[in-house]
């Protein structure tokens, strides 16, 4: 990721035609207005001329014509021609045609070698620089084996300037040909270059470095960065350029120290750099302080020292034009969700101004609300109540949920809060009205029966609300204060009138607020629910609203008492934040600061297109866990039965909806959610083939099939051997540098009809482990821990200990890509840690998967012949005997065997835990290592899952 505020020579590693302007002078503008007819033939009879101005002159014709759009490539051969000249100017504008048609004339191209080698050889240093300069910018790979050797010798050049731009060509070079330029040992020289004595020579080597790094992961073992290194730069960074600096401090932020006492003296280094007046300097050193942070003693003095000096630098950004303002804010917020601590004291600086743009304006109130303390909140409501009387609508709007954040986030002022929103409520200003009604509804959530006499005010602006957020808000308030409002069922009735024209959110709110004031006031709103239930199931195309409306209806027909516990719930307490960026996200943000993904506040691979490299920046290990400073929000003791901060994920994060569920230990939700597992269920029989196969991969997203052995898992308590299935080789799922020190491996077996997830915890961390917990997330299969998590006691510093989770398949189901891709998420007294891995397909295939053979072969018949696919298992050393038990030890059945020319024929069948049934025919040749696998099945999207299971079975 470039810098984003760079525009200089160091952003942009193509500085192609840079001098093309200082050629094109004011008084060049004639080239531009020719209107003569021919114009390609006479520009071809001046280019052949042997005046040397006049062929300059036509050069700057072509030029003119190339820059506004005309195609002049038929003119390659007569300027090809031109390039062969002492005059510099002439030269740079050959070169920089050159550049713009060599691709569409390659083997014309060719011709200029000979002047490329000759011009690195010159005596001038800027005409070498120049050839080395167009060098890279022709992406012939054709003429890129001739350039070697010029390249070579201008990276060892006696001259500064040909130096850098050789660092720079190497970089352009790799993206033309990586394998050629770590074959040719350029990697080498571009190490080489980082001790050189020149600053700027060592700022365009790290840039081309960071580049080829980028998108070679296989450059990592040439160009890795050491202790000696990063001296090297650290001392060439005071005399740098500010570009040059914006480059040395981003491969410094990439580095992570061996310990705390190097972390501690690079940051010595840098903080200087926090002074300068570019913003991307500063940006940059405030990147590589918050970075190496993590790995200081959390409670030392340090710490303390450096959050002191990056208040002042991130304030007075705030004083540059509003661009500018508006990047350091986006960057300013992550640093304040990371550390609070740092812009604690500084509120004021986030005031808005009255000629503040809109963009710089949100974001400013962004950043007051997480600031907002017990110790501010006086002047922030000020303020916020100020701005509500704004023009700016979206300001307006942002403000008055500003205030509901607030009342929220400290308790203490909850009171003036609400006051404050019954102020604006009175102004009667349409569109403050229905945010203070939005704001309302979560305050309510947050305090239960607290500010419930505010209730009848609300209701006297009924009618004023036209929008849906708002409009669902006020049902929700009636709902649920039914019992406290006379005629909350004449006000709920005035809203069903229109039902059918209403927002899909008001009719879900207005359906389930109507329910609730049934089941507290039965005799007098019977006829009330009835037309609702009706409205929802019978005229509503809508099916989330048709579902609803069915389980109320059919919970209120079967089990009223039961209706009551499920719609009128004790619903957990809103969190404080509910906008925080999950903290794995955070951190891979506060590793890109100062470029265009803290901006955007999504990871790099999230929006740029044609990345090769998914490696993921993370923040190396801190020493201690937990942030500086006594003053930030302690979690209340009510904490593990709320559910985590609603959190915004990257594309390629793995949290999805895992954040949203409760990763404490087993509470009274998770004991009901988790009922005992039985060891054996009754296979169920099947109708015919096609009720076998399931309906396609509908079936996916479906409910599971129940399985079990013919013995319900009891064959070794009578003595009967049981076979072995095949378990893969523990892997790594979490490793230690990833999860703050705990290290997860793990593998997945099939044992007694269930499914178990074998882990293995190490810890590698400093500090005893607690608390573990573990939640997936919604997966193809419908995986879940069928029991919480136990670990009895502390796993300690250098210990490990091996658990085997027994899993459930009746959980939440989303169609993964791919489709055995298993999202976990492990909390313990540390943090939470996010992981994904593969299921392997055999695990999930069920002891009651053998099919009779009258079935199979109509069930063979009727799968279309398109939904056939073979796949060849090679070098398999068994024969059809011993393949045939080893499948049926794990699950995959031989319904029947043939022997057909010579070769075994094996035709079998098994089952997935969610029904999919898949059918097999295996041909075995005499001598022949290599077998034949057709695989047919409804839901070919299990095929590729299953060719690999039958792949490592017969392996192992």
């Amino acid at each position: 990721m470039g810098c984003i505020f760079s525009h200089g020579e160091g952003h942009n590693l193509s500085t192609e035609g840079e001098n093309c302007g200082k050629n094109l002078r004011m008084t060049d503008s004639k080239y531009f207005t020719t209107t003569k007819k021919g114009e390609v033939f006479e520009l071809k009879t001046e280019l052949q001329s042997d005046k040397k101005e006049k062929k300059k002159e036509a050069v700057k014709k072509v030029i003119a014509s190339m820059t506004v759009g005309k195609d002049v490539s038929a003119l390659f051969p007569d300027v090809l021609n031109c390039i062969q000249t002492d005059n510099l100017e002439l030269k740079k504008l050959v070169y920089l045609y050159l550049m713009n048609y060599a691709k569409s004339q390659p083997d014309m191209a060719i011709m200029a070698v000979n002047t490329f080698v000759r011009d690195c050889e010159d005596s001038n240093p800027l005409i070498r620089a120049l050839a080395v300069r167009t060098m890279g910018c022709i992406r012939v790979d054709k003429i890129i084996d001739y350039l070697c050797q010029p390249l070579r010798n201008c990276l060892k050049d006696e001259d500064p300037y040909v130096r850098k731009t050789a660092a720079v060509c190497v970089a352009k070079l790799h993206d033309i040909n990586a394998q050629l330029v770590e074959d040719q040992g350029f990697l080498d020289q571009l190490r080489d270059l980082l001790s050189d004595s020149n600053p700027m020579v060592v700022a365009n080597a790290v840039a081309a470095i960071s580049e080829i790094l980028e998108t070679s992961p296989t450059a990592q073992q040439v160009l890795e960065m050491n202790s000696s290194t990063i001296n090297k730069l650290l001392t060439a960074l005071n005399e740098c350029t500010e570009w040059g600096q914006v480059f040395i401090l981003d491969a410094i932020s990439n580095y992570t120290p061996k310990d705390d006492k190097e972390a501690q003296s690079i940051c010595e280094r840098v903080t200087p750099r926090l002074a300068h007046a570019n913003a991307a300097v500063v940006l940059s050193a405030v990147k590589v302080v918050m970075k190496f942070m993590e790995m200081l003693e959390a409670n030392s003095e340090y710490i303390s020292t450096l959050v002191k000096k990056l208040a002042p630098p991130l304030v007075t950004l705030l004083s540059a034009e509003p661009e500018i303002q508006y990047v350091a804010l986006r960057n300013i917020n992550l640093v304040v969700q990371k550390r609070p601590e740092i812009l604690k004291n500084e509120m004021k600086v986030f005031f808005v101004k009255y000629n503040d743009p809109i963009y710089v304006k949100l974001e400013k109130l962004d950043i007051m609300i997480r600031l907002t303390s017990q110790a501010n909140i006086a002047q922030v409501l000020a303020e916020l109540k100020e701005y509500a009387t704004e023009v700016d609508v979206d300001f307006v709007r942002k403000s008055v949920r500003a205030i509901g954040r607030c009342a929220i986030k400290v308790e203490p002022a909850a009171e003036r809060c609400v006051s404050t929103l019954l102020d604006l409520i009175q102004t009667k200003v349409n569109y403050v009205v229905q945010e203070a009604i939005v704001v309302i509804k979560d305050i309510f959530r947050k305090y239960p029966n607290k500010y419930e006499s505010i209730i009848a005010t609300l209701c006297e602006n009924l009618d004023t609300l036209d929008e849906p957020e708002a409009r669902a808000s006020m049902i929700w308030i009636i709902g649920e204060y039914a019992e406290r409002i006379d005629n909350a069922d004449e006000l709920l009735e005035s809203f069903l009138e229109g039902f059918q024209d209403e927002n899909t959110q008001v009719q879900l709110q207005l359906l389930t607020a109507i329910v609730k004031l049934f089941l507290k006031r039965p005799t007098d709103t019977q006829d009330l629910v009835q037309q609702v239930l009706s409205l929802a199931t019978q005229d509503s195309d809508n099916p989330d609203l048709r579902d609803r409306g069915y389980i109320y209806w059919r919970l209120l027909s079967t089990d009223p008492a039961a209706a009551k516990e499920v719609v009128l719930a004790e619903k957990p307490l809103i969190s404080e934040e509910t906008d925080l960026i999950e903290p794995t996200l955070l951190d891979e943000l506060i590793c890109n600061i100062s470029s265009l993904a803290s901006v955007y506040h999504k990871p790099p691979n999230a929006f740029v297109e044609g990345s090769k490299s998914s490696l993921r920046k993370i923040l190396p290990p801190r020493s201690q866990s937990g942030n500086v400073g006594d003053d930030q929000p302690s979690p209340p003791a009510e904490a593990p039965s709320a559910p985590a901060a609603t959190v915004i994920p990257g594309v390629d994060s793995l949290i999805g909806d895992l954040l949203d569920m409760d990763l404490g230990g087993p509470s009274m939700q998770q004991q009901q959610m988790y009922p005992p597992q039985p060891t054996s269920q009754t296979p169920v029989q099947g109708g015919g083939g096609m009720d076998l196969l399931g309906e396609g991969l509908d079936s996916l997203l479906g409910g599971p099939a129940p399985s079990g052995d013919s013995l319900g898992g009891l064959g070794d308590i009578f003595g009967m051997p049981t076979a072995q299935s095949y378990v893969p080789p523990q892997e790594v799922w979490l490793p230690a540098s990833k999860g703050k020190g705990l290290e997860v491996t793990g593998t997945f077996s099939r044992k007694q009809g269930n499914v178990i997830m074998e882990l293995t915890f190490a810890n590698k961390a400093m500090q005893p482990m607690t608390g573990f917990a573990i939640q997936f997330n919604k997966n193809s299969f419908g995986l879940m821990p069928a029991s919480p998590i136990n670990i009895p006691s502390a796993l300690l510093p250098n210990q490990s200990t091996s658990y085997s989770l027994q899993l459930s398949t009746m959980g939440a189901v989303q169609r993964m890509d791919p489709l055995a891709n298993l999202q976990v998420a492990i909390k313990n007294n540390i943090d939470v840690f996010y992981f994904s891995c593969l299921v392997p397909m055999h695990a999930l295939f069920v002891e009651d998967g053998e099919m009779e053979k009258r079935v199979f072969l109509a069930t063979w018949k009727d799968i279309p012949a398109q939904n056939e696919v073979q796949h060849e298992i090679c070098n398999v050393q068994h024969n059809a005997d011993t393949i045939s038990q080893k499948l049926k030890n794990n699950n995959v059945f031989t319904i029947a065997k043939r022997n057909v020319e010579g070769q075994d024929m094996l035709y079998q069948s098994l089952k997935l835990t969610n029904g999919i049934w898949v059918l097999a025919e295996l041909k075995i040749q005499p001598n022949n290592p290599n077998f034949m696998l057709s695989l047919k099945a409804r839901a070919m999207d299990v095929y590729q899952g299953i060719q690999q299971a039958f792949d490592n079975i017969l392996h192992n």
